[in-house]
Formats: C-alpha cells, structure tokens, sequence
C-alpha cells in the first residue's frame, strides 16, 4: 500500500475543497485548489490515473456548482468555477507532460544500461541516439577477439565453488575492461572467456589497432593478476584469437531486450584461431588478413610485435590460415600500451 500514500491526503483534501467550495459563502475560485489535489495524487499514479483524478476533481466543480447555484448561469460564481476548471485543466496537462519525459528519461536509462553490459560508455551513448534500429540487419568488417582462460577447471580444482566463482567473476571483469578500454564491444560471455568485437556498428580507423592494444592489454592484465597472486605453481594462462572479415550483425531481442550479436565466417575463423592456441603454445593468434589491416591502418610499430608462424590447418576449415603470434612484448610495447583494468583487489583465497 506504500506506493499509494499519497492517495490518501489526495482524496481527504479533495472532499474537504468540495464541501468549502459548496457550503461556504467565499468569494473566490476555491475549486481553483483542485490542482493540488492533481499534483499531490499524482506522486502515486501514471497517466491514466492522473486523468481520472484531473476528471473527478472537474466534476466535483460542477456538482458544488449545481448545488449551490443551479443550472442557471450566475455570473460572478460562474466566473469563479470557469477559472477553477481552467487551472485544473492546465495543471493536468503540464502533469501528464512531466509524466511522460520522465517515462521517456527511464526508458533511455534502460537502454542505456542494457547497451552498458556490451559496449563502452562512449558508444552506448551514440547508440541510445542513434535514430537507425538495430533490427536492421547489417553487414560490414570487423575484427573479432575470442579470450579464453586455459586450463581453468584444472586451476581451479581445488578451490572452494565460491572462490571459483568470485575468481572468474574477477578475471571476466578485467577481460572487459580490456575491451572496453579499447573501444571494444561484448557479444557474449562463453563460460570462462569472451567474445568482443571492435568496429559495428560504429566504426573507426584504428579499429583493428585498437583489437590489437586490447590483446597486449589482455596478456599484461594476466602477467599482473599473476605477480599479485604470487602464482607460482598455477599461473593463469589465456589463449587470445582474432581475425578480421566482413560480419553480419543485428540485434537478436525486443524492445525489453536489446542484444547485438554477430554471426558469420569471420566469427568462426576467429574461434579456430584462438583454439589453435593450445597448438602452437601462444597467447596470442592473428590472422594474415588482420596483420593486413593492422598495416593498413599504419601501425607498423604494433605490426612488429607479430611473428609469422606460417600458414596452418585449422579445426573445421577446409583452407590453411596464414597465422602470426606474440611471444614477447618489446619494451616499448609495454610502456605504451598498459593495462587498465579497473578493480585490482584479489579474491580471497590468493596469496
């Protein structure tokens, strides 16, 4: 009953103007006072209900008008009960205005914090702007990161479930910082690992620079979580694949639900790629057509950071992928490009 307690005092003060305004001898508009009653009634109802009390209050006017007066016009009184009617007329207009900014202020903010779960801040807010829908269904390239956590069943085979938890809560957060940080997008959570994507559906020209810096990013958040940890014996270890294509994207909910997801061969190489990891013992697996496009983009400095590991068969693919990895950061890599994931602290059970 809470969240009508202001209907109480609503209706008191309603019965109470009445009775002033028809059996009192007052010589002004008293039922121009209904629009408190509007105001006051309206901190529990929605639009509907604030026209019904807009109305009511409307016909109480009328009746104390009849009662007192008849059906007969009488000047002065007549003016009095016109001007009541007229402020309560206004008064519920400007209230159902104020109702529906601010039901169109909450609706944004619900996008705004569904979009906030797979995009960064900058983006989501273009997106919420964006006049375009996402049910559109687009085509264009992108380049699409797979992070995975290696070995995590076994890392964490003797730890308490809550621990296991609190830590792959912790290690998912850093992997989205990474991404956000970036100028990356989530597409989707995948257990102990992610999928981001740098690109739709704004894109930029260092998109595949900025899959890269997220990537070195990746792996030096690791080395941290490592070094405070005091790992030793069990080490996180990530594998990190990306390739760069065209992809089809759209969102693949509703107007409760709004999620971008993306789909094609892009996606599918990307997961080989990162799976190959394992293979070839690297943290870190790029495609030929990424290391392309990362030059194209002018990043040659980054580019260095790369080395060729030739063409390889890959799970599921009918064709060899030219592939190249990072084994070692150059120290100018390193400075440049830092981690900044946010929420250092270390679950319990470290250290």
């Amino acid at each position: 009953m809470e969240r009508f307690r202001y209907l109480a005092p609503a209706a008191v003060l309603a019965i109470g103007i009445f009775l002033v305004d028809t059996l009192s001898s007052l010589q002004f508009a008293v039922a121009s006072l209904y629009v408190v009653v509007v105001l006051i009634a309206a901190q529990d109802l929605d639009r509907r209900g604030t026209i019904v009390v807009g109305t009511v209050c409307a016909l109480l006017t009328i009746l104390s008008y009849i009662l007192m007066h008849g059906f007969v016009p009488n000047g002065t009184a007549a003016l009095r009960s016109g001007v009541g009617l007229t402020a309560l007329l206004v008064t519920t207009m400007l209230v159902l205005n104020r109702l529906s900014a601010n039901k169109r202020v909450k609706k944004a903010e619900r996008e705004r914090m569904n979009l906030a779960r797979f995009f960064p801040p900058s983006i989501a807010d273009q997106l919420i702007k964006a006049q375009t829908p996402f049910s559109l269904t687009r085509c264009q390239r992108a380049a699409v990161l797979f992070v995975d956590i290696v070995g995590f069943t076994d890392f964490s085979s003797n730890m308490s479930p809550n621990v296991v938890v609190q830590t792959l809560r912790h290690l998912l957060r850093m992997f989205s910082d990474a991404v956000f940080s970036h100028q990356g997008s989530i597409d989707k959570f995948l257990g102990d690992g992610l999928m981001a994507f740098f690109g739709p559906p704004l894109t930029s020209l260092r998109d595949v620079t900025n899959a890269a810096e997220c990537a070195i990013e990746l792996i030096e958040s690791v080395d941290s979580w490592n070094r405070r940890i005091e790992a030793r014996d069990r080490p996180i270890r990530i594998a990190v694949g990306i390739h760069y294509g065209d992809v089809i994207y759209g969102d693949v909910g509703n107007e409760k639900k709004l999620e971008l997801t993306l789909i094609g061969d892009t996606v599918n190489t990307a997961s080989r790629v990162e799976a190959h990891c394992r293979v070839l013992e690297a943290s870190v697996l790029v495609t030929g057509e990424f290391m392309d496009a990362l030059s194209a983009e002018g990043s040659a400095k980054l580019a260095a950071a790369f080395r060729d590991e030739g063409v390889h068969m890959l799970r599921g693919r009918k064709d060899p992928v030219h592939l190249f990895s990072i084994r070692r950061l150059p120290c100018e890599l390193r400075q440049s490009v830092r981690p900044t994931a946010r929420g250092d602290g270390v679950p319990s059970g470290f250290g």
